[in-house]
């Protein structure tokens, strides 16, 4: 095939043979056909008739859709054989016009935009890439492996944050379902029934689904970090935790059982917060790093904490997290840390104290009477406690001010009490009273 006239003639005699074979609906002679031609392109290294031809050949009249799918497929091996990167672009835009549209290629037009985007990503363009990815939506193809799905929309989220479109990025993760990772994978595939959709194997270089999941909770890590949503980022980190792989390995649980911990610190006052500290407080495996135990006890424990002795423990321990899974907790993370150590002294102060001088609270929290004043005030706002600051007086209340139909039940409640008591009292004496007279008539 070495002589250009010899290839011509051969291409064309096939043509022919794919012509007859077509007509006839003869869908093995119509494949073996289109191939066979394929074949001669690549093996002569003609890579601009090897294009024309993939689009002659699936413009021809009634062609077969079987032979359009063997053609794509085979088309596919010769994208990594490619002399240059023009020329695997130029296949890649070749078959992909050949398989718009086309049901039956759905997932060959999936794994051909992916390509186009990995060559786009690599040439620095990422938003040209993130748009070529964004055009394809996995989740309607029935005949693609799951695991492959999800490695898509997962590289879809991925290319979104690389170009800091966070909205599209959030929009996309939340075609996954993260119940999908706990799913077993050790359970005997069905046959699939007649009439159904035969789902096709995952191809070799698609990550198992246990990887894939620490692979979308460290995407949703870099996406809640993008606005401090320390909560959320403690339980994607919670989730990797819990992955068989990084628990049975010390050297990959303790950095992140680290993170969950300073995330849990991080996080604001709330009730799923709280569950969370006192869950992480009863793992076994926080005896390993003693420094965070004792730092989540601080914050359970209803106690005043010193925010210099606190800083002065943990400062080296903040600092070695730049060097760990995960990298630097953020760069809000030092001022946050201290604002939630003020909010738990104020929660301890409201739950001690009914009224109290705001010198006397501002030299608890170790602050100004204004600093202190404010950040109370901010807690009152976001609702995380009741209080009341009298200014002229200086005096805070943290009691709940009860309106005149509350007041007027409790006095009700007491005394029905007080009558109840009364009755039994008078129950008591009058029943001693028997006891005895029996005795003296006896």
């Amino acid at each position: 095939m070495a002589n250009g006239g010899n290839l011509e003639a051969s291409i064309d005699r096939l043509l022919n043979e794919e012509k007859q074979m077509r007509l006839a609906e003869n869908v093995a002679g119509t494949r073996k056909a289109a191939t066979e031609i394929l074949q001669l392109c690549f093996e002569a290294k003609d890579w601009k008739l090897l294009n024309e031809q993939i689009l002659n050949l699936s413009k021809k009249r009634g062609q077969l859709k079987q032979a359009v799918q063997s053609m794509v497929q085979q088309a596919m091996q010769y994208i990594d054989q490619t002399p240059d990167i023009e020329t695997k672009i130029e296949l890649i835009k070749t078959l992909n016009n050949v398989s718009a549209g086309k049901i039956y290629v759905e997932i060959e037009r999936a794994r051909l935009t992916r390509k186009l985007a990995k060559i786009k990503e690599d040439q620095g363009q990422i938003a040209e890439a993130a748009d070529l990815m964004q055009e394809v939506a996995v989740e309607t193809f029935g005949a693609m492996a799951k695991t492959e799905k999800i490695a898509f929309i997962l590289e879809q989220v991925r290319l979104c944050l690389d170009r800091q479109d966070y909205v599209r990025a959030q929009i996309l993760s939340r075609k996954i379902n993260p119940r999908v990772f706990d799913a077993d994978t050790k359970k005997d595939k069905k046959k699939p029934k007649e009439g159904e959709n035969i789902v096709e194997e995952a191809p070799a270089d698609i990550p198992t689904l246990l990887e894939l999941k620490r692979i979308y909770y460290e995407l949703m890590i870099r996406y809640y970090s993008h606005n401090n949503e320390y909560l959320e980022i403690c339980r994607s980190y919670k989730a990797i935790y819990d992955i068989p792989s990084v628990k049975e390995n010390p050297e990959q649980w303790i950095p992140v059982l680290r993170k969950i911990c300073w995330f849990l610190v991080l996080a604001p006052y709330d009730p799923m917060q709280s569950s969370l500290l006192n869950a992480t407080l009863e793992d076994k495996n926080l005896s390993e790093i003693p420094d965070f135990k004792i730092l989540l006890k601080q914050v359970v424990t209803m106690e005043v904490i010193q925010w210099t002795a606190l800083w002065n423990k943990y400062k080296d321990e903040f600092e070695k997290e730049k060097s760990l899974v995960g990298g630097s907790l953020g760069d809000k993370a030092g001022e946050d840390l201290k604002l939630r150590i003020i909010e738990h002294n104020i929660l301890v102060v409201s739950k001690y104290y009914s009224r109290i001088t705001l010198k006397r609270l501002a030299e608890l929290l170790c602050l100004s009477i204004e600093e202190a004043e404010k950040h109370l005030s901010e807690m009152v706002v976001s609702k995380a406690l009741i209080a009341k600051i009298d200014r002229p007086s200086g005096i805070v209340c943290f009691q709940i001010a009860k309106d005149s139909n509350e007041i007027l039940n409790s006095w009700a409640v007491n005394l029905e009490k007080l009558l109840d008591l009364v009755e039994k009292s008078c129950h008591q004496i009058h029943k001693e009273t028997m006891v005895h007279k029996a005795v003296l008539r006896s």
